[in-house]
């Protein structure tokens, strides 16, 4: 049952306006934190990314998918990357990260950064570098990334299997996981734009598409065609978030939105209750500036999600290990 039906917008409204933003806390981030240390850290991101995303462009959407799960879970910190060991659970290893990628193209660029400026530069800050430049090559937005991350000395399986935002969520479980993070109703709809590139597996959009739960949400050409793409590959079946332009970074998400054509349950809970939100949907939908403009707000906003204080962290030397 989606928040419009269970929840009055005043309580909504209650509970955005109670949070205080936690998103950059004690985390002291700047702009130009490389500028001395490594001033060609963000040059060796840049070229490192234009050629993978050249070959492959799904590497794109993965570098940000990438960056969202590993914000998502104790702050932007790294961890996502770590590999398990005798003392380490993996996140990789959680449920909602199976199907995660991009691995080596962090490596790759660590590496190239070791050489050129050893023991500078953080695998957080590559993670936000990566991603900023990913939306860049598929002709989105750019923006200042505030930079000065540290590594995490640790992973937390357990939080990435039951913090992540799940695919088959409501409106209601949607804005308790982004406001556990300091993000406010606009942050989330701005990055769920996220989905306007990439693909998603049939496992995650079968419960929108055969069962009831979609109904009057949902485009009864779209869903018959998403389970012919079911049938076709079963719960490994690939389809895009954005049939028209699916690695264009542009605003045709929110145009699906309208149309009862989001792939996701999550996605389309976004609209259909005819409050605030529909009227953020529509907006990004009719004004695609606006929606660039307001992605990159809240992806620094989102960068900014500090780990917990009493976290170890360093730089690590290699992305995938911790360094003894």
């Amino acid at each position: 049952m989606s928040l419009c039906r269970s929840t009055s917008w005043l309580a909504l409204l209650i509970l955005c306006s109670l949070v205080a933003s936690t998103a950059n806390g004690e985390h002291h981030l700047s702009a130009t934190y490389y500028d001395k240390t490594c001033p060609s850290a963000q040059h060796i991101v840049q070229t490192v990314m234009a050629s993978k995303v050249t070959a492959d462009e799904a590497i794109a959407p993965a570098m940000l998918r990438l960056f969202f799960h590993d914000c998502f879970i104790n702050g932007c910190d790294g961890s996502v990357l770590l590999d398990s060991t005798p003392s380490i659970d993996s996140e990789k290893d959680a449920e909602p990260n199976g199907s995660l990628r991009g691995f080596d193209v962090i490596d790759e660029i660590k590496s190239q950064l070791e050489h050129a400026c050893p023991a500078s530069v953080s695998c957080a800050d590559i993670l936000a570098l990566a991603s900023r430049d990913a939306i860049a090559l598929l002709g989105g937005p750019t923006w200042n990334v505030q930079l000065g991350r540290k590594d995490s000395r640790g992973a937390d399986k357990d939080a990435a299997e039951n913090d992540l935002p799940s695919p088959h969520a409501n409106l209601t479980d949607l804005i308790g996981k982004f406001v556990e993070h300091g993000l406010d109703t606009k942050d989330m709809v701005a990055l769920s734009g996220a989905h306007t590139v990439g693909t998603a597996r049939c496992l995650h959009y079968k419960d929108r598409v055969y069962s009831g739960k979609g109904g009057a949400d949902i485009d009864p050409a779209f869903a018959e065609l998403r389970r012919e793409t079911c049938q076709a590959g079963g719960d490994d079946a690939m389809a895009p978030f954005d049939e028209q332009t699916p690695m264009r970074f542009d605003n045709a998400y929110y145009k699906d939105l309208v149309a009862r054509r989001g792939l996701l349950t999550s996605d389309q809970e976004l609209y259909g209750c005819g409050g605030p939100l529909d009227h953020l949907v529509e907006m990004y939908s009719n004004d695609g500036e606006a929606f660039a403009r307001d992605f990159a707000k809240a992806m620094v906003k989102m960068g900014g999600i500090a780990p917990p204080a009493e976290m170890q962290v360093e730089v690590r030397l290699k992305c995938s290990m911790v360094n003894t």
